[in-house]
């Protein structure tokens, strides 16, 4: 698998693991033990496995198990009990108050926040954080109970979510925040709704493409650029496929995050006559339509509805068996950190007009929290100089804060040459509303749509049964708006 590392191999007694190899295990090691006490998968008062055993599991020695331990202790999430063992410490002990946060699990990946929680708690210890397992933290519905009963007082929300809570009415639950001036400012316009600022921003992405840059030296492939077309990027993938061995270029369609781009570089607008109808004339409709079907058969192999996930195309990407791959810097995160070549970033190639896709993932505070102050102190907290830097640092994510994101030292991690790519690019980034589409609105023309991407409905047919639906699809969204 790509990224695994030899050194990560059961040794023999006469390997000698290097020094940078123990600090890599000894990091693991306390990463997954810290992260085990602030999920809660440790209770209070639980020991520890013996220093033999955590040397054992994570192939280190036991002056190296004691060292991560020290620090752990330093961060009072263990305490040592002299010739007992190590036991957790009590969280909820003492005056700390209980801060309910909802956070995706893959931000703990994307956003170092294992690390990002327990600096927090260093900063303050009378502040304990209770991770809340959210069915669907894009889903209104289920937010909406959770924060109505008290089990949320904070928590992240990307932008399909922000969307969901402007649909449903639902921006009443949220606190108002203070907009960070040193968070790149179309983050905060993104995240605002009237002008309030909703969500503050954490970390963002476009889509992107990546590329190997080994395989492009081994075929003498130009790399690309912001002026590719998809056009070029299709003649150059097929240059860069191996029969029986690699694709040219892959992505996962049926994604939300990565199919409604095409609409965007079409150039379809889907306006909204006063009745809140969409008015799309029938012909830009088709146009659009098929400029999207020309793009998706452009490479005869390019396997359309195969992949169940949006990390599929990462997985064999880092595997070596796609050369390109359309992604975010979010999901570049998910794959060992080791890979055996190098890989790079550029500007997605376009259709019509060259738009990007920008994704955006923010911190909300229940409205009616009654730990509003300390939700507050972790928002603030989280958009800290000290804690974006350790995103920018850890990760292969885009800060929201300005000064963090553009911060440039010794890097200790892999990083692509071309990482700051996104700066450049700016002026691209649309959301999805840019559509004037509900996410519930993109998924039905999806659901259409596919039927004539994949040759099984003429233009007229789906052109026709796209108006019809989306046209209905509004008149019952006005009507249940009107109702609550």
């Amino acid at each position: 698998m790509a990224g695994w590392d030899m050194a990560d191999k059961p040794s023999r007694k006469t390997d000698k693991p290097s020094r940078k190899t123990f600090h890599e295990r000894l990091d693991r090691m306390v990463s997954a033990i810290r992260d085990e006490i602030l999920s809660g998968v440790r209770k209070e008062g639980e020991f520890l496995p013996s220093e033999k055993a955590l040397a054992k599991t994570y192939q280190l020695s036991n002056k190296s198990v004691r060292q991560g331990l020290d620090e752990l202790v330093a961060q009072r999430l263990i305490e040592k009990i002299p010739r007992v063992g190590n036991r957790v410490v009590g969280l909820s002990g003492g005056s700390a108050a209980t801060l309910k946060f909802g956070c995706h699990p893959s931000l703990f990946q994307e956003a170092a926040m294992d690390t990002l929680l327990a600096e927090f708690r260093k900063q303050h210890p009378d502040i304990r954080v209770e991770l809340v397992s959210v069915p669907s933290l894009n889903s209104f519905h289920a937010v909406r109970k959770l924060l109505d009963n008290g089990m949320l007082d904070v928590m992240t929300m990307n932008y399909n979510g922000f969307d969901d809570f402007r649909e449903n009415n639902g921006f009443g639950l949220l606190e108002t925040l203070d907009p960070n001036p040193s968070v790149y400012p179309f983050l905060t316009e993104v995240m605002s709704w009237e002008g309030r600022l909703k969500a503050q921003p954490f970390i963002f992405t476009p889509l992107i493409l990546c590329y190997n840059r080994d395989h492009f030296r081994e075929k003498n492939v130009p790399e690309p650029d912001s002026s590719w077309r998809w056009i070029d990027l299709f003649e150059q993938a097929s240059k860069l496929a191996v029969d029986n061995e690699r694709l040219g270029f892959y992505f996962h369609f049926p994604s939300t995050n990565r199919w409604p781009v095409f609409l965007l570089q079409s150039g379809i607008n889907f306006e909204r006559d006063e009745q809140g109808k969409f008015s799309v004339r029938g012909a830009e409709l088709v146009e659009s339509l098929r400029a999207c079907r020309e793009l998706i058969y452009m490479q005869n192999r390019f396997p359309l509805f195969l992949s169940e996930k949006d990390a599929d195309a990462e997985e064999l990407f880092f595997s070596g068996k796609v050369s390109m791959i359309m992604t975010t810097y979010l999901s570049l995160n998910h794959h060992e950190r080791k890979t055996p070549f190098q890989f790079d970033l550029a500007p997605l190639p376009y259709l019509k007009d060259p738009k990007t896709l920008l994704m955006v993932v923010g911190l909300a505070v229940n409205r009616n929290s009654i730990m509003k102050e300390s939700a507050r102190k972790f928002v603030d907290f989280l958009v800290s100089y000290r804690a974006q830097l350790i995103i920018r640092q850890k990760t292969l994510s885009i800060p929201s804060l300005k000064p963090a994101a553009e911060w440039m030292g010794k890097e200790i991690m892999y990083r692509p040459s071309r990482f700051h790519v996104y700066r450049e690019i700016i002026p691209t980034y649309r959301v999805f509303s840019a559509l004037r589409m509900s996410m519930r609105e993109l998924d039905q023309f999806y659901r259409e749509a596919k039927l004539y991407w994949s040759g099984l409905e003429t233009e007229e047919t789906v052109a026709e049964r796209l108006d019809r639906l989306l046209s209905r699809g509004v008149g019952e969204d006005a009507s249940a708006r009107a109702a609550r």
